[in-house]
């Protein structure tokens, strides 16, 4: 318990807990609306999406930037926690490793137009670059090593480099409804597996 929450009983702690569900869906809903109407959607049609009125996103997130880099870095959130979830629920740690290489093959084609946008401010698309990394690489790792001490795939691959592929892997599938990057990235998945 820090400082801030010496003397809250448990109704500061329930106002704290509904701000956080009530944040993690307006993020859910702006995810959504982004994915399907892009960056630029109204802000309208995000609340609509919420159930909240138009003032609370702006209370929340006063300007557009404040709400896709929130919305990035939610993504990456919920991509990072899912990793020992699906490691601790899976078969195996290779379906582990391949059902989060799916979620994340999700979070890059569909999260293209944040990046996209993120890219005209250097400064903070670095940074969000480097939060992304921080996060998700220590949690591909974890896979990668699961599967490789279970004897399932190789033991030489790098976490960046397999998100590296991957993400390489990913680019333009947004824009060309001939080329599916899952079912590459399927084989590439597939390609690890050590021989019997």
């Amino acid at each position: 318990m820090n400082d801030g929450d010496k003397g809250a009983g448990p109704s500061a702690r329930s106002k704290r807990a509904d701000a956080r569900r009530n944040q993690k869906t307006l993020l859910d809903a702006a995810a959504s609306v982004f994915v399907t109407s892009g960056v630029e959607a109204p802000v309208r049609d995000i609340a609509a999406k919420a159930g909240v009125g138009v003032g609370t996103i702006y209370r929340h997130f006063p300007t557009r930037a404040d709400l896709i880099i929130a919305v990035y870095r939610h993504q990456v959130d919920a991509c990072a926690e899912a990793g020992p979830a699906l490691l601790a629920s899976s078969e195996t740690p290779h379906a582990a490793l391949g059902q989060w290489i799916n979620l994340f093959v999700d979070f890059l084609v569909t999260k293209h137009g944040l990046a996209a946008v993120l890219r005209s401010d250097n400064a903070g698309f670095d940074t969000l670059h480097a939060y992304f990394l921080d996060r998700l690489e220590p949690v591909c790792t974890e896979l990668l090593d699961a599967a490789a001490d279970a004897g399932e795939i190789r033991s030489d691959l790098k976490a960046y480099e397999l998100m590296r592929g991957v993400g390489n892997l990913c680019i333009g599938a947004d824009h060309d409804p001939r080329y599916d990057a899952r079912r590459l990235v399927g084989f590439l998945i597939a390609g690890l597996r050590r021989p019997r």
